[in-house]
C-alpha cells in the first residue's frame, strides 16, 4: 500500500507495511522498502583534511568508534577501536579519564541506561554492561552480531544485525521478534513503541513486543545511517547518501518531517533539554545544531570538527556537545 503524509508543507507518497519482499521477474526490486536489488548499508562519507581548527577542546586518543553521555553522573564513555576499551571521564574534569575498562571486542553502539552503559560488541557476540558507580564491566552472551541495546520496561531489546532480529532479555525467557528486516542495526524505545532501523533496507519499522513480530516499515531515505529518539516521541534518522534529517512518529509510525542536511549527514544525538538535535557532517568535518521544536528543523549552531567525526553525543544539563574522531584524531568537546 501507498501512505501519504505531510513533510515540510508538501503532501508525499511514503512505502507503507510490505510483508513480502525479493525482486521481480524484470530484476528490480519488487518491495517498496527495498532501495537497490542488492542493497548495501550506508556509511561515513570520507572525511577531508581538517582546513579549520575544531572548535572547542580536543582530548587526544586513539580512533572513536561510539560516545555517550550520561548526566547525572557527570560521565562521559568513550568506546575507543585498538584496543578494544572504555574510557570513563568526570564532564566536569576532563583531563584523563577516571576508569579504563577493557573489552572484548570493538563496541559498535554505546546507549546509556540509568547509572549503567550498553555497550554492543559484534565482533565478539556479547553485550556489555558497564556500571558507572564501579566501573565494573558485565557480558551477556546473545549468540550473534549485536548491533545495538535498549532497556525497556523490565527487559533489554538488542537489535541483532545477522540474525535480523529483535532478541527480548531478562522479561522472562529470552525470545526473538524476526519480521521483514534484512539487518538490525538499532533498537528505540519512543515511550510510545519501539522501532529498529535497517540499514540495509533503509528503512524504519516498528516492534510489537507483545505480539512477537515485526510491525509496519517505511523508507527512510536513501541510506539511513543512525537514529536517536527525542522529547516528542520520535525517532530521528540520519540519511548518510541523500543528506537528510528525517523525523517519524512511532505510534503510528509516520513520517514527520525530511530536511536536507548537505555535507555527509551521519552521527547524531539529542538534547532533551534545549530539544536540539547535533548531526555530523564527516564530509565537511562539521557539526550542526537543529532546533526540532516547530514544523520543520531551524539550524541554530554550526561547528568545526576533528576528522571522520562519526561519533556525537550531548550533556542535557551543560550543553556540552562531544564529537569523536573514527580517524584517530581525538575527542573534542563543544560549549555552544
Amino acid at each position: 500500500m501507498r501512505r501519504l503524509t505531510a513533510v515540510g508543507g508538501l503532501v508525499l507518497p511514503l512505502a507503507g507495511a510490505l510483508v513480502l519482499s525479493g525482486c521481480s521477474p524484470s530484476g528490480k526490486p519488487s518491495d517498496d522498502l527495498q532501495v537497490v536489488s542488492n542493497p548495501v548499508a550506508a556509511q561515513a562519507a570520507a572525511s577531508p583534511v581538517v582546513t579549520v581548527k575544531p572548535a572547542g577542546q580536543v582530548l587526544a586518543m586513539a580512533a572513536v568508534s561510539a560516545l555517550a553521555v550520561e548526566p547525572r553522573s557527570r560521565s562521559l564513555v568513550v568506546a575507543l577501536a585498538r584496543p578494544p576499551s572504555l574510557l570513563v571521564y568526570d564532564l566536569d574534569k576532563l583531563g584523563a579519564p577516571r576508569a579504563t575498562v577493557p573489552l572484548p571486542g570493538p563496541a559498535d553502539r554505546l546507549t546509556v541506561s540509568g547509572d549503567e552503559v550498553l555497550a554492543a560488541v559484534p565482533g565478539k557476540g556479547v553485550l556489555a554492561r558497564l556500571s558507572l558507580k564501579d566501573a565494573k564491566l558485565s557480558t551477556t552472551d546473545v549468540g550473534g552480531q549485536p548491533a545495538a541495546g535498549v532497556v525497556s520496561g523490565a527487559g533489554t531489546l538488542v537489535a541483532m544485525r545477522d540474525r535480523k532480529a529483535v532478541e527480548v532479555l531478562g522479561a522472562g525467557a529470552p525470545r526473538t521478534i524476526t519480521g521483514q528486516l534484512y539487518s538490525a542495526d538499532d533498537v528505540l524505545d519512543t515511550g510510545s513503541g519501539v522501532v529498529v532501523l535497517d540499514r540495509l533496507r533503509t528503512a524504519v519499522f516498528t516492534v510489537d513486543l507483545a505480539g512477537g513480530k515485526i510491525g509496519e516499515g517505511l523508507r527512510a531515505g536513501d541510506g539511513a545511517a543512525n537514529a536517536v529518539t527525542d522529547s516528542f516521541g520520535r525517532v530521528l534518522v540520519t540519511d548518510a547518501r541523500a543528506g537528510a534529517l528525517i523525523a517519524f512518529s512511532a505510534g503510528p509510525l509516520i513520517m514527520r518531517q525530511r530536511y536536507p542536511v548537505p555535507g555527509g549527514a551521519y552521527g547524531i544525538a539529542y538534547d532533551h533539554t534545549r530539544n536540539l538535535a547535533w548531526v555530523t557532517l564527516t564530509g565537511r568535518n562539521e557539526v550542526a545544531g537543529f532546533d526540532v521544536r516547530g514544523g520543520e528543523p531551524v539550524e541554530k549552531y554550526r561547528f568545526p570538527t576533528v576528522r571522520q567525526p562519526d561519533s556525537v553525543a550531548v550533556d542535557d544539563q551543560s550543553g556540552q556537545v562531544i564529537v569523536g574522531s573514527a580517524a584517530g584524531e581525538g575527542t573534542q568537546v563543544i560549549q555552544p
